[in-house]
């Protein structure tokens, strides 16, 4: 569980609460001349190729379950959706329902735009997944998970030396460095500023697989610890292996692998699923990644519902649907590799068809947010001080422990200024 208290000021996109609402879709409630009370669900995958329109048709079938309530789906940009919403929402307005991601999840309970509802959603009545944890901040739950996307290393067999994944860290090396040609790379990821937000979640990946964690439990900060340190060094040593196309971005050598051009990378289930949908052919499967433990970053992304909201009922009918076991299957078909708030068992049909779902599936227990405990809504202010260290020891041939040093302090003084 995560203390609110100890949440110190929000992120920057919560900074657009004060600004005066412009925007004049998403109202709540917003008028139509229907007899049915209408409500509002902003959510950038409705925006998504494939899966949005599977969305809507989902919204649609609630729709039709209910004599007084629409749900309008609303499809807003990524890049722009937490703008937008929270613009609104500081104006009094904003979409009913909104598809959160985490960090913005929490700047949104931190300023009290979103509702609780531990009233409405009693987690006893559900077989709830792991990451539901994420979502209880100081004793309070303000949302259910929509998608949880879990990490896990992929690889094609075609490329690797027997076919088979490396299971430690000293086999992923060798595997990257025998897996590389002149037209192979072994392993991809990323390591600069332009994908500071991509470089954050593969860095995550690697300190958590080492078991290091940005802070522990008291919130203390845990930069320079060293597990977080064992992990910077591992990654380290996979940009000076010349098994990686360096520079390059993730959809760049996303497209390599679908190219059958790169060997093995760690990505969320989201983009396993697409490779699965758009390159049927493509021998794709899946392994734990090879670190010392089973811990991996999550994206997490939340349904809540707006506190602006007049339809407070009728949204809280909406999420006690979503919750139903009938249609949450529904939605993490839809979803692909990503699971959803209860525990859904996959069909044997679907895992004879996609045998790697279920190594995305068994890896929820396991998933920890890419986001700094107890400094939640701050982590992108540390997360830049701690890439801009890193990148010191992958470029500038900097001292691991040193350079964690230095990021330690620099986010005691320079971010929470202590």
């Amino acid at each position: 569980m995560t203390t609110l208290m100890s949440l110190p000021s929000l992120r920057a996109g919560a900074r657009a609460l004060g600004v005066a609402a412009v925007f004049a879709v998403a109202v709540p409630g917003a008028a139509h001349a229907q007899a049915k009370e209408t409500l509002s669900f902003a959510a950038a995958t409705f925006a998504e190729s494939g899966r949005g329109d599977k969305l809507k048709l989902w919204v649609e079938k609630f729709n039709k379950s209910q004599s007084a309530i629409e749900v309008q789906p609303l499809a807003l940009p990524f890049s722009t959706l937490a703008k937008t919403v929270f613009t609104q929402m500081g104006g009094g307005a904003g979409p009913d329902l909104v598809r959160f991601d985490l960090i913005d999840y929490y700047a949104a309970a931190q300023a009290q735009r979103i509702l609780p509802l531990d009233a409405d959603i009693k987690a006893s009545d559900y077989k709830l997944t792991e990451p539901n944890k994420y979502l209880v901040i100081d004793g309070k739950r303000y949302g259910v998970p929509f998608e949880i996307s879990n990490y896990q290393l992929i690889y094609n067999p075609q490329l690797l030396k027997g076919g088979k994944p490396p299971a430690t860290f000293d086999e992923f090396l060798t595997a990257a460095k025998d897996a590389t040609s002149d037209q192979v790379f072994g392993f991809a990821y990323r390591a600069t500023m332009a994908e500071s937000n991509g470089f954050w979640q593969d860095l995550c990946n690697f300190v958590y697989g080492f078991g290091g964690r940005w802070s522990d439990d008291q919130g203390n900060l845990t930069i320079n610890s060293p597990k977080v340190v064992e992990g910077v060094i591992a990654y380290k040593k996979m940009y000076d292996l010349g098994a990686t196309p360096k520079g390059a971005d993730a959809a760049t050598y996303r497209r390599m692998f679908w190219e059958k051009k790169l060997a093995m990378e760690i990505d969320n289930g989201g983009v396993a699923g697409i490779f699965s949908q758009q390159a049927p052919d493509l021998p794709l499967q899946a392994a734990p990644s090879p670190f010392p433990t089973r811990a991996q970053g999550l994206i997490l992304a939340p349904l809540a519902i707006n506190s602006n909201t007049k339809h407070k009922e009728a949204a809280v009918t909406f999420v006690k649907w979503m919750m139903q076991p009938e249609n949450q299957k529904d939605l993490q078909a839809i979803l692909g590799a990503a699971n959803v708030a209860t525990v859904i068992e996959r069909t044997p049909e679907e895992l004879a068809a996609r045998p790697w779902l279920k190594v995305y599936d068994d890896q929820s227990p396991h998933s920890v947010p890419q986001l700094v405990k107890g400094f939640e809504a701050r982590t992108p202010e540390i997360q830049q001080v701690i890439l801009e260290q890193v990148l010191r020891v992958l470029q500038g041939g900097a001292e691991p422990q040193k350079a964690m040093d230095q990021a330690q302090r620099l986010v005691s003084t320079r971010v929470l200024r202590k």
